[in-house]
């Protein structure tokens, strides 16, 4: 006969091991589990969260948002972006809403022509924390087509990988950032553009 406590730690590790499958937080149809402006700004297109217009200017930056909030994870996604060198978008993680405004506050995994690859702190201390090579961008970015986005958060560092090639590793030194909270897809304020994100996977890390 097993022991009880053997079978309780047996069955302990068989959860933390489901828990622990990558599951998508996207499902391709609807925009359950997040939230947003989806009467003007985001869409589903093709199984994808489409964010912007190639025929109309961005007013300004918009972001789509899951509706809780996460702490250590992988985090894997597709993207496209289209309308040219100014074009910018990225995905913010470990972020919270700013009160009463379109904005989020928190670190961002960056996309555009001088920021791919690269980890930003928006509407926080508004600068890059880690810069991507640029040699090493340039190697692996396909502009105006999908591209892949692994981002692994574990404790106070975070990681970024395009295209199967680490760009960023980065480790919070102010122990005051929260290193937790949503995460968002954004569309930059500025020229026509669009913002394509499709097959977005979490794996929650211990």
């Amino acid at each position: 006969m097993q022991h009880p406590f053997a079978l309780l730690a047996a069955c302990a590790v068989a959860v933390a091991a489901q828990a622990a499958e990558p599951r998508p937080l996207f499902d391709g149809k609807t925009f359950a589990g997040w939230e947003g402006d989806i009467n003007k700004t985001f869409r589903i297109e093709s199984g994808a969260i489409v964010a912007g217009s190639l025929k109309a200017p961005v007013p300004r930056n918009e972001f789509l948002a899951t509706t809780r909030s996460y702490t250590n994870f992988v985090l894997k996604l597709e993207f496209k972006l289209l309308g040219g060198p100014k074009a910018n978008a990225g995905v913010q993680i470990r972020t919270v809403r700013i009160p009463k405004h379109h904005e989020v506050s928190g670190y961002q995994a960056d996309m555009g022509d001088g920021w791919w690859g690269s980890l930003y702190d928006e509407s926080r201390r508004n600068r890059v924390l880690a810069k991507a090579d640029p040699d090493v961008v340039e190697k692996v970015i396909r502009r105006d087509e999908w591209n892949r986005y692994e981002i692994r958060c574990e404790g106070r560092r975070v990681r970024l990988s395009l295209n199967g090639t680490q760009t960023v590793d980065y480790t919070e030194a102010d122990t005051k950032i929260e290193q937790h909270g949503i995460i968002a897809v954004q569309i930059h304020g500025g020229p026509p553009s669009e913002a394509w994100y499709r097959n977005i996977t979490l794996q929650e890390l211990p």
